[in-house]
């Protein structure tokens, strides 16, 4: 794998959050909450095997998984979902009957698109 996505990655730009959030469901409160909350995603990457920590002040959610195998993952809005995440062109691809979530690095800064219908959502982070 050519891409190293281990490092801990702080949110400092979002679009469309509020948008994507309504496309998927997600309570109103969290909706108003997302806004204002700027994660820190750490990633451990041991070849294909992947931990994914984002914490925010008000709780933290891990999400372990290999590529190819399909997994268990806890969403943005509390949910669980099982999907089978994939490398596509050095990015991670993970679908879901919900959306479809696809992360890159590009540099230092980590591009995140979240994809429900015909709404996306772009959150960029820096490595820090």
């Amino acid at each position: 794998m050519a891409v190293d996505f281990s490092g801990r990655w702080k949110l400092y730009h979002q679009e469309n959050a509020e948008d994507f959030l309504r496309a998927i469901s997600a309570p109103e409160i969290y909706i108003k909450m997302m806004n204002e909350v700027k994660p820190l995603t750490t990633i451990q990457q041991n070849g294909d095997e992947f931990i994914i920590c984002v914490k925010t002040p008000l709780r933290s959610i891990t999400n372990s998984f290999s590529i190819g195998s399909e997994s268990e993952f806890s969403t943005m809005d509390g949910q669980k979902i099982k999907a089978t995440a994939r490398l596509v062109d050095g990015k991670i691809v993970i679908e879901s009957e919900k959306f479809t979530h696809v992360r890159e690095i590009d540099g230092e800064e980590m591009i995140e698109k979240f994809s429900a219908g015909s709404v996306t959502l772009i959150r960029r982070s820096r490595r820090v």
